[in-house]
């Protein structure tokens, strides 16, 4: 198997089994983003430098306009799509392998959680993996300590306020908080 047959497997959706080529795929994926997440996190690394790193992360080029505060985590990267204007704060963990797609203008707090990946609810089969893909639209702001879960879409122009866990699809122009996720209000548009 390769990147790209893994790639689109994963947009299927379907379940993972744990002895599938596709579970063993994760598995070289992660050594991989290992190391380059260990370079990224354990020394200082320029803004352009970061860029040059995330793309190698990622497998595909990354805007100049990016910035990350380090550290941060994912365990695949290589299903990681990040616009234009992108802020990742310090400490956020990302567990791509299911797809995250972050807009444009996207600002990220610390200690966010993205995961794309849920174990399966038959304890016979509890090791496979159900995949679902997460989408940020353009200019979404993430709070300090929120957590997204796998099949969920936040619009463009929403805010998740901090500490939030987001089950469920946020649509555009929102102010959303609480476990689980709620809107608050809408944003007038500006």
């Amino acid at each position: 198997m390769n990147i790209n047959d893994f790639l689109e497997y994963m947009k299927t959706q379907k379940r993972v089994d744990s002895n599938s080529e596709v579970y063993g795929m994760f598995h070289e994926l992660s050594q991989e983003a290992l190391k380059i997440t260990m370079e990224i996190n354990n020394k200082y690394h320029t803004p352009e430098e970061l860029v040059e790193l995330f793309s190698a992360l990622t497998g595909k080029p990354v805007d100049k306009t990016f910035r990350v505060f380090p550290p941060f985590y994912t365990d695949c990267g290589k299903n990681i799509t990040i616009g234009k204007n992108v802020f990742i704060n310090m400490c956020c963990k990302f567990q791509d392998q299911g797809g995250i797609i972050i807009g444009d203008g996207c600002l990220i707090g610390h200690n966010v959680i993205l995961a794309t990946l849920n174990h399966d609810i038959n304890p016979k089969t509890r090791a496979s993996l159900n995949p679902a893909p997460i989408t940020l639209g353009k200019n979404v702001w993430l709070g300090a300590g929120v957590t997204v879960l796998g099949g969920v879409t936040i619009g463009d122009n929403s805010i998740v306020g901090a500490g939030s866990i987001v089950t469920k699809d946020i649509p555009p122009n929102c102010i959303a908080y609480g476990s689980p996720c709620k809107v608050i209000r809408t944003i007038d548009k500006i």
